[in-house]
């Protein structure tokens, strides 16, 4: 019995089999070749390792693509912003109202310059820290009151040079570190639309 069984055999019947529940999974970052593989991109590399676990494909739609998976009952659709970053807002609060998902079943995935390279953290709410992605969905959805999943990508510049650093591509250690911990990432996923946010939290927050 691996895991994430154990965790289910802890919980109801009734919270394992309901086929109703609908979920919005969130990779933030920049759309366009000359983005791919930078460290502010680190929620799309993370997302697009989701879609390939959970066997879906995205397609381009209205402000995302979109790509959609069943897992254990549940729906968990899946998007990355076509808005760019600084309006990631946008394309959130369009796809949480087009499919009627409630606040409490989004996870954003985030790069976190407060975090070391590679160490994913699992919040139920928070501040934007100076993230301009999550600054403008709070702004979108007028609280502060939703999931997201920061991945660390360090904080090694100078002072000035923030954006340099966020926009500039993985050296190749830090990018395999970083496609090493996304599948730790899918699994946080899938238990997140599974067993809940605390339990998660709980589970994966104490790992290294």
């Amino acid at each position: 019995m691996n895991w994430l069984r154990r965790l289910f055999h802890c919980g109801s019947e009734a919270e394992a089999t309901d086929n109703t529940m609908k979920y919005l999974i969130v990779g933030l970052g920049n759309i366009g070749s000359e983005y791919e593989g930078t460290r502010h991109n680190a929620g799309f590399i993370m997302i697009d390792r989701v879609a390939k676990e959970l066997e879906c494909d995205f397609a381009l739609s209205r402000h995302a693509y979109r790509a959609e998976a069943k897992y254990k009952g549940r729906t968990l659709v899946l998007i990355k912003p076509t808005t760019y970053m600084n309006l990631s807002g946008k394309a959130v609060k369009y796809w949480m109202t087009t499919e009627k998902i409630p606040r409490e079943n989004i996870l954003v995935i985030v790069d976190d310059l407060a975090l070391p390279v590679g160490t994913l953290r699992l919040k139920g709410k928070g501040g934007a820290g100076g993230h301009n992605g999550l600054t403008d969905i709070e702004m979108c959805l007028g609280t502060q009151d939703y999931a997201r999943l920061r991945v660390g990508i360090g904080d090694n510049f100078s002072r000035g040079r923030q954006v340099d650093y966020v926009l500039s591509k993985f050296p190749d250690d830090d990018l395999a570190t970083i496609n090493e911990k996304a599948d730790t990432a899918c699994e946080i996923v899938k238990s997140f639309a599974t067993i809940g946010i605390e339990r998660t939290m709980n589970y994966f927050n104490t790992k290294k």
